[in-house]
């Protein structure tokens, strides 16, 4: 509990800054069950607000099934994702829903370097969309950085930093969005980890800026 009270204390003047009314709030959980020794289980569940509490953009729920082609530092997986959508018309407060179906195949490769870890990932996906059908490529890069241990362990407090870029493969624009996020987590244990950041999503229209709040479970 005093970890959580110091991420929140050093984040508070960002959080401070930013209007609600343009600040938006994700919270997210990312699960991993190891099924033996090659295999494993992803799933994960995201609820996304356009302000801080109680004005939904989406929820996304993913999983699937994942290998190691070599323990913990390779892994390629075969999933699915269902996204509700309530996205605004215009620039009033009317919404409109709809439901997003996806296929998608990654591949996550890990490295350590002492207090750092970093992890790639290489996703590929098919999205269907009402009655339409579309393919996006995307790019992760993410860093851990140890800050009260030598190396990535129980009890570590890290800073954390990612950038996503997403591609289309056609259409006017082949740039989709980047994701940009910046934050500070907790490792308690193996199994369970926290973050808590800001996290800024542009694409060619709007740039916005996100509080996330993420779990980590792995079993």
């Amino acid at each position: 509990m005093q970890k959580i009270k110091l991420l929140v204390l050093l984040l508070a003047p960002v959080l401070g800054y930013c209007q609600p009314a343009d600040f938006g709030n994700w919270f997210i959980y990312f699960g991993d069950k190891k099924l033996n020794n090659k295999w494993n289980w992803h799933h994960e569940v995201q609820y996304r607000n356009y302000n801080l509490l109680g004005n939904t953009d989406q929820l996304l729920l993913r999983t699937g099934i994942g290998y190691n082609l070599t323990e913990n530092n390779n892994n390629l997986l075969l999933g699915y994702a269902y996204i509700y959508n309530e996205p605004n018309i215009g620039e009033t407060d009317d919404k409109r829903n709809f439901a997003e179906h996806r296929i998608y195949q990654q591949f996550i490769t890990r490295q350590s370097f002492g207090r750092i870890a970093l992890q790639h990932r290489y996703r590929f996906e098919q999205r269907f969309i009402e009655d339409d059908f579309r393919l996006r490529l995307r790019y992760f890069l993410s860093a851990n950085i140890a800050i009260n241990q030598k190396q990535m362990q129980d009890k570590t407090l890290y800073l954390s930093a990612y950038n996503e870029i997403f591609i289309n493969t056609e259409g006017s624009s082949y740039f989709d969005r980047n994701r940009l996020f910046g934050g500070l987590g907790y490792r308690f244990s193996k199994t369970f980890r926290a973050e808590l950041g800001v996290m800024n999503q542009s694409t060619q229209k709007v740039s916005r800026n996100q509080l996330n709040v993420i779990t980590f479970v792995n079993l």
